[in-house]
């Protein structure tokens, strides 16, 4: 596929019966190296209850998993309020139908499905120049702290956005992600 060709897939929630489907798509997506450990996080995602309640989209492109996206808990204590929100991790989309718009079709329905639950707030630790075509802008800018460092010459990889107006951001606060995304090795870039 090639930028040029979009894909329209259908997505809807995830299923027990994609189970197999989606570490296929994450190893092929990650490659055999990388590809395991998204496995495992995914895996570790579904069963942390400080993750839940996760939302977990396929993408599907005649009857076969394509893409898939998982949105975890997370949340940010302002001082005199605590702020909903959910971590984006991991977006894989199966090399075949890479930039045939299929990641996107995923993000934009979480971010609808999300805003709809009344989440205040949605991160990505992601590549700069693919996330912000979705509203998403640098984090740590606006006052809103990663789980764990992010070095200086990655931070605009760090991202938010507010899904309701009347965000804070003023004021320095650490995100809480899920326990199984509390991890320094998932928080590079």
């Amino acid at each position: 596929m090639t930028a040029v060709d979009p894909v329209p897939a259908r997505v809807r929630k995830a299923e027990g019966p994609d189970r197999q489907a989606i570490v296929d798509l994450v190893i092929a997506a990650f490659g055999p190296v990388e590809g395991p450990e998204v496995v495992r996080l995914i895996a570790d995602l579904e069963v942390d209850a400080s993750a839940q309640p996760i939302l977990s989209l396929v993408a599907t492109v005649a009857d076969r998993v394509s893409g898939h996206v998982l949105f975890s808990r997370a949340s940010v204590e302002t001082g005199d309020r605590e702020l909903s929100a959910a971590i984006l991790a991991p977006l894989a989309v199966h090399p075949e139908f890479q930039n045939a718009g299929i990641g996107g079709q995923l993000v934009m329905a979480g971010l609808r499905q999300l805003a709809a639950t009344g989440m205040d707030l949605v991160f990505v630790l992601g590549h700069p120049d693919y996330y912000p075509r979705f509203g998403f802008a640098e984090a740590g800018v606006r006052g809103f702290d990663a789980p764990y460092p992010i070095a200086a010459k990655n931070a605009g990889a760090w991202m938010v956005l507010p899904l309701r107006p009347g965000i804070p951001g003023t004021v320095r606060v650490r995100v809480r992600c899920a326990e199984a995304l509390n991890d320094p090795r998932y928080w590079r870039e």
